[in-house]
């Protein structure tokens, strides 16, 4: 049973993070690197939030997903990333069984509600765009609100049984993990039991988790584009497809990466895989806010006012 397998976890000693690389001359460049990018994911996100909150004009439900994805990120980032920097310090370079299951819930869990935020703008996109008459009843404040809770609970319930399944398996020689955290993939390679079910369960409800938030954002645009392409002007037809450049680049950066690493058998998983992961892990979190905030008039006149009200 799933539970008296996590009993014997918490008697045992742990897994080892190998992280992105072994080099001894690496640790404190790559230590160097990724604080850095951490800090600017902190201060950048942070910045986002502070912003669309002391401005009333960006509340609005696009600016609400907004603030509550760079919320996540900060989150999703720090899940991950304080561990890494420590392990990139230390010798040892361990993590417990009972850590690494915490860390793949949460990774999972936060990962996952990133995919249906990033949905749930592309609803308001395609409502904003081609029902424009209905967009203040549509997205009212309360159906905001339930799209986020139903987005936290899906995700939260998803990985509570993706770390029940993990942790009926045995682990018997190595533990040593080729990665840089607790990933499924990664972890499960190191199973000596039957991993085949498991394999067969993590990829379908993987499809089910991440293709179908995906597919809605595939369907909006479309929409979108159909919609766009009736507008006679190109001014309007610019003005319309300029409000969601930002959002289909995060979209391309953060769906681009993961379909790379979890779409893929576990058999062919390598040192490319840890690569793309930081894509989306480290470097799509820390490039959200500029990526939002430099052709976004009304981003950067919320951060002007945020900037204005500090210095007074």
């Amino acid at each position: 049973p799933p539970f008296s397998n996590l009993v014997r976890i918490l008697d045992t000693s742990g897994f080892i993070l190998l992280g992105l690389s072994s080099n001894p001359h690496l640790q404190k460049p790559l230590f160097a690197i990724f604080l850095s990018m951490y800090l600017v994911t902190l201060v950048g996100n942070m910045l986002i939030i502070l912003a669309i909150r002391s401005d009333s004009r960006l509340h609005t439900p696009m600016y609400f997903f907004l603030s509550n994805l760079s919320f996540m990120d900060i989150c999703f980032t720090t899940v991950i990333v304080p561990k890494m920097l420590a392990n990139l310090l230390s010798e040892t370079k361990g993590i417990s069984y009972v850590g690494c299951l915490v860390q793949m819930y949460f990774f999972m869990a936060l990962a996952n509600t990133d995919s249906y935020l990033l949905a749930s703008m592309a609803i308001d996109r395609l409502v904003a765009i081609c029902n424009p008459l209905h967009y203040d009843v549509a997205m009212r404040p309360r159906r905001c609100l339930l799209m986020l809770l139903g987005s936290c609970t899906i995700s939260h319930l998803h990985a509570l049984f993706r770390v029940l399944l993990m942790s009926r398996l045995s682990f018997c020689a190595s533990h040593v993990i080729k990665h840089f955290f607790c990933d499924t993939q990664p972890v499960l390679k190191l199973s000596c039991s039957d991993t085949s079910f498991s394999q067969i369960v993590v990829m379908t409800e993987t499809l089910a988790v991440i293709v179908t938030p995906f597919l809605c954002i595939l369907f909006s645009y479309l929409r979108i584009i159909v919609t766009v392409l009736r507008i006679p002007s190109a001014a309007g037809k610019w003005k319309a497809f300029s409000t969601c450049g930002s959002h289909l680049t995060v979209v391309a950066l953060f769906y681009g990466s993961v379909i790379y690493v979890y779409f893929r058998p576990l058999s062919v998983y390598s040192v490319e895989d840890q690569v793309a992961t930081v894509m989306y892990t480290v470097v799509t979190p820390m490039l959200n806010p500029f990526i939002y905030s430099l052709r976004n008039k009304d981003m950067k006149r919320g951060l002007r006012k945020l900037r204005d009200r500090i210095h007074s």
